[in-house]
């Protein structure tokens, strides 16, 4: 199933490297350790970004309890495809990040609680990095939690240091977190409360 994993990865990023960040899927330690960090409450609405091909989606609906939404939102279709099979139950929602609000609204929810996003920041413009921000901040309440991730290579780039300064224009607080050595790049998590 990896191997699988690995080889949609890369040829979608060689298709389309701007949507496509990663050559790889993430791993179960990087996927738990964003789930500990988004910390949903029993009521939460959690939006997945760029899910891929599931990681951080099992781990999601592996601890999803009653009372609380789960979305995605994907804009690789083939992603999308694979993830309508791989997790039946998941609504997947294909389009943009900086479309949540209209996501919610097909999901008949005026708010997203936590938002865990495996999107490829570092490859965005700096246009596309403030419209989905931002996009995000205008749906979710006072106490929303958002986490991502950045490979340790990716926070050195110049975008990856833009999206950096870009969090603290949208969110109250802002970490980082260890480095996840066992993810392939290393990778940190950032976890911004607004």
């Amino acid at each position: 199933m990896a191997r699988g994993q690995t080889r949609m990865f890369l040829k979608q990023m060689f298709k389309d490297p701007g949507k496509t960040g990663a050559v790889m899927p993430s791993s179960r330690k990087l996927a738990r350790r964003m789930y500990e960090l988004a910390a949903p409450e029993p009521d939460s609405v959690i939006a997945e970004y760029g899910p891929g091909t599931g990681a951080f989606t099992r781990v999601i609906l592996g601890n999803l309890q009653p009372g609380q939404k789960f979305f995605c939102v994907e804009i690789n279709p083939d992603f999308a495809a694979r993830l309508k099979r791989d997790f039946p139950g998941a609504p997947v929602h294909i389009g943009c990040a900086s479309n949540i609000a209209e996501y919610a609204r097909l999901e008949g929810v005026g708010r997203v609680d936590r938002v865990i996003s495996g999107l490829p920041w570092a490859v965005f413009p700096d246009e596309l990095q403030n419209r989905i921000l931002s996009a995000m901040a205008d749906i979710m309440p006072k106490g929303g939690v958002f986490v991502t991730f950045a490979y340790l290579q990716g926070l050195v780039l110049p975008s990856g240091r833009r999206f950096g300064k870009n969090l603290g224009k949208y969110f109250s607080a802002c970490g980082k977190s260890e480095i996840i050595w066992e993810n392939l790049p290393p990778a940190i998590v950032y976890r911004c409360e607004k």
